[in-house]
C-alpha cells in the first residue's frame, strides 16, 4: 500500500523571528492528511550555543531558554491544531540536527552545565513518535517505506557529509538506495534506475525558514525554502511535489 510523506526540512525556530510558518504546516497537514511527517532536524536554531563550536563565549542561560521556548512554540503551533481534529495522527519522526546537537557538545565541553541544559529540553517525545538521535558524531538514520532519511548522510572514514554540486546524485551513488537529507538548505533531486528496474531517488530537501540568516550572508540566496510532499511512496519510489514557502503563505497566510 502506497503512502504519502510530508518532508519538513530544517525549520530553525529562532527567538528573534516569527513562527507563523508553523501555522502553515498545521493547515497543510490537515489538508493533505499525510501518512508520515518527517522533521529533518535543526528544528531549533539554538543561536545561544553557537559559540560552543569554537569555545569563544560563555553560556548565557536566558538566551538558551529563549531558544527552547521558541522551538516549543513552533511545535505547539504545528501540532496542536492537528491533534484537535481527534483523528488518526500521521506517523511522526524527528531527527536530531547539528543545531540540536549543540546541546550535547556544550555539555561535553562544560559538564558543569548538566541540569541547566539538556537534550530533553526539546520535548520531542511530546510531538513525535520517533526521535532519531546522533550516533556518535554523525546523524542517525531511519528507513521508511524504502527511503533512508537523515539530517545528513556521511561518506568515507572521516564521516563527512555527502554534498557537492550534484549532491542528490552523490547520495544515490554512495548509498545505493533512495535517500533524503536536509542540512544544506539547498535543494537538489536525482533519479536513477538499478539493474532490476528499481528507481532510486536522491533528494536534498531545502529549508523551512522564512527569514534571512545573518551568519550566512549571500548564501541565503542559494537556499530553497518550503516543504516536499512525496506521494505514492512504495519501496523507495515516489512522486515528488515541491511546495514553496511563498505558495504556502499565499494559501494559508
Amino acid at each position: 500500500m502506497s503512502k504519502t510523506h510530508l518532508i519538513v526540512p530544517d525549520p530553525h525556530a529562532h527567538p528573534e523571528y516569527s513562527n507563523v510558518r508553523a501555522d502553515y504546516l498545521a493547515k497543510l497537514i490537515k489538508d493533505i492528511r499525510p501518512d508520515v511527517v518527517i522533521n529533518m532536524g535543526d528544528a531549533a536554531d539554538m543561536p545561544s550555543l553557537s559559540s560552543y563550536d569554537k569555545g569563544t563565549r560563555a553560556f548565557q542561560g536566558r538566551n538558551y531558554r529563549a531558544d527552547i521556548d521558541s522551538h516549543l512554540e513552533f511545535q505547539d503551533r504545528m501540532w496542536t491544531p492537528v491533534k484537535r481534529r481527534k483523528k488518526k495522527l500521521p506517523y511522526r519522526v524527528v531527527f536530531e540536527g547539528n543545531h540540536e546537537h549543540r546541546v550535547k557538545r556544550a555539555l561535553n565541553l562544560s559538564p558543569e552545565l548538566d541540569g541547566a541544559i539538556g537534550f530533553d529540553d526539546f520535548n520531542f517525545s511530546d510531538y513525535y513518535d520517533r526521535v532519531i538521535e546522533y550516533k556518535g558524531g554523525t546523524p542517525g538514520t531511519k528507513t521508511i517505506d524504502g527511503v533512508t532519511y537523515a539530517h545528513y548522510l556521511v561518506s568515507g572514514v572521516k564521516g563527512l557529509a555527502i554534498g557537492g554540486e550534484h549532491a542528490a546524485y552523490s547520495l544515490i551513488t554512495k548509498q545505493f538506495t533512495s535517500c533524503t537529507v536536509g542540512h544544506t538548505h539547498t535543494t537538489d533531486y536525482a533519479v536513477r534506475t538499478d539493474v532490476n528496474g528499481r528507481r532510486l531517488h536522491g533528494l536534498v530537501a531545502g529549508v523551512y525558514q522564512d527569514y534571512w540568516s545573518d551568519w550566512a550572508g549571500e548564501c541565503n540566496r542559494m537556499w530553497w525554502s518550503g516543504v516536499v510532499v512525496k506521494r505514492n511512496v512504495v519501496d523507495g519510489h515516489y512522486d515528488p511535489q515541491w511546495i514553496s514557502m511563498e505558495a504556502l503563505r499565499k494559501e494559508y497566510g
